[in-house]
């Protein structure tokens, strides 16, 4: 898991757009950890939102009374100001063009932006929902359906399970069907989703702020498709000058260009793209569990390189059967991509979906999933669940602790050793290391063995990481790791094999 940060986010809902931030799932104290700001008062927990950045910002500056008090690094938000409590394109939520989206055709922007919707309305649910500390020891069954009901039965459905699969489950005609299926999903429960969460948001900011200080959503795109235009117009009052005489085009085109100079780079400023741009971005909060890129340098994360965009939910669901016959679905993230397989244990000794010491890799749960139904011979036939797994239409989706980033810890390395230190604990070193000895062992690697072994700078930062995970890693150290790793990684890499 990577270090903890928190990321500026911007949530459009009841035509109103509203700021706030999100802390990623962080590790402390051994326990796993996601918030928002927010309070929790009379056993309800709301998510504060603010009309503006700016006054976003200023209640980060004054206010201590909020769920993200006491998160590391907090002392580092409450310097920032608007600037850097922007959301970037990536991190802004429209929970009101959800239908809009659905409406499109599944190219991959729209897939990856309604997935990036859902899993952030999950995330919120998770967080705001508090009847779980409310009558534990209740039998009443309605009692334990939690206050989000509808967004855990929306989750919780195959059709909107398959966002997280990506573009590719929404290819020819049975994608189709799948893109319509989402479709209807939403047309039965999105109202009610949005219900749920509008009793848990207080759009006040704390009393900071008032209803009247929000534009409608609308007048803000308005805004936004004005600015576009008129660049647009600067760039063709500057074209239509070129095609004048040359004496006109040395005197006039200077001063027109100028001009468009200036206002374009007013609308980059900005920090954001136009709502009616032709070509939509991807929303990069749609990869669950992994940690999304804050918008600045002070609080923001290593982008993690997971392909897997599934919910948690749906995480969670495919565990159940993965768990039971004990073989468990893999990513692993290498230089040269991001891949998935399976592993199990024999004899407590790490085997994996390959054959003579190379580990398969496959690029989507699907992908992996047809090969699992095929012929071919591998490492994993002879296990006696196996047949189990041939028939299954349950997807392999790696929960969060198979998930192995090598390529995050070594920009983590990179950031530390270039002086982005005091925000990395040795913590850091844990999963991607179990990962790698997994390899290691089923691969025969006797380098990374070595690399691993006592008396090395990284054996000992991982020993530390055992003792002392809370222990902050220095730049001298980091700087010192950087060339093991890297070489860690390199022999990891030799032994996959990223199969079609």
């Amino acid at each position: 898991m990577a270090r903890p940060s928190i990321v500026p986010i911007a949530l459009t809902l009841d035509d109103r757009t509203g700021y706030t931030l999100w802390a990623p799932p962080w590790e402390e104290d051994g326990e796993e950890w996601q918030a928002f700001l927010g309070t929790s008062d009379d056993d309800t927990a709301t998510v504060l939102l603010f009309p503006t950045p700016a006054a976003l910002a200023a209640f980060c500056r004054t206010s201590t009374d909020h769920d993200l008090a006491d998160h590391p690094v907090w002392p580092v938000v409450t310097g920032l100001g608007a600037d850097d409590l922007t959301p970037d394109d990536e991190h802004r939520y429209d929970l009101d063009g959800v239908y809009d989206i659905a409406a499109e055709s599944p190219d991959r922007w729209a897939v990856e932006e309604l997935a990036a919707t859902v899993d952030m309305v999950g995330r919120l649910a998770e967080c705001l929902d508090t009847s779980g500390d409310e009558d534990e020891e209740t039998d009443d069954e309605d009692e334990d359906e939690g206050q989000f009901e509808a967004v855990a039965e929306l989750v919780a459905k195959p059709e909107i399970g398959s966002l997280g699969l990506g573009v590719d489950a929404f290819v020819g005609r049975s994608g189709e069907a799948a893109w319509a299926g989402v479709g209807r999903t939403l047309d039965e429960l999105w109202e009610d989703v949005v219900e749920e969460l509008s009793a848990h948001v207080d759009w006040t900011g704390g009393g900071t702020a008032s209803l009247d200080d929000y534009p409608p959503a609308a007048d803000e795109d308005v805004d936004e498709d004005a600015e576009e235009q008129d660049v647009e117009a600067e760039d063709v009052e500057a074209e239509d000058v070129e095609a004048e005489d040359v004496d006109e085009e040395s005197d006039v085109a200077d001063e027109d260009a100028g001009r468009g100079g200036a206002t374009a780079g007013a609308a980059r400023g900005a920090g954001r793209t136009p709502a009616a741009s032709p070509e939509r971005r991807p929303a990069a909060g749609s990869t669950a569990a992994a940690p999304a890129e804050a918008a600045t340098a002070g609080v923001s994360t290593i982008r993690g390189h997971s392909r897997i965009t599934a919910s948690p939910a749906a995480v969670a669901a495919a565990a159940e059967f993965w768990e039971a016959v004990g073989i468990l679905p893999v990513e692993v993230v290498v230089p040269e991509g991001a891949g998935l397989t399976l592993r199990c244990y024999v004899d407590d000794v790490a085997r994996f979906l390959g054959r003579d010491g190379e580990v398969f890799l496959f690029a989507t749960p699907l992908d992996l999933a047809r090969f699992c139904a095929g012929k071919e011979p591998h490492d994993l036939t002879e296990i006696a669940s196996w047949p189990e797994v041939v028939d299954t239409d349950t997807l392999p989706l790696p929960a969060e602790q198979d998930r192995y980033d090598l390529v995050a810890l070594s920009e983590v390395l990179a950031e530390v050793a270039d002086g982005a230190g005091g925000l990395v604990d040795h913590r850091v070193f844990g999963q991607p290391v179990e990962g790698v000895r997994d390899i290691a062992e089923y691969a025969g690697l006797r380098r990374v063995d070595q690399l691993l072994s006592p008396g090395t700078a990284l054996a000992r930062a991982v020993a530390r990481g055992e003792r002392e995970p809370g222990q902050p890693l220095r730049a001298e150290d980091a700087a010192a790791l950087r060339g093991e790793w890297d070489e860690v990684v390199t022999a990891v890499g030799s032994s996959l094999v990223f199969r079609d």
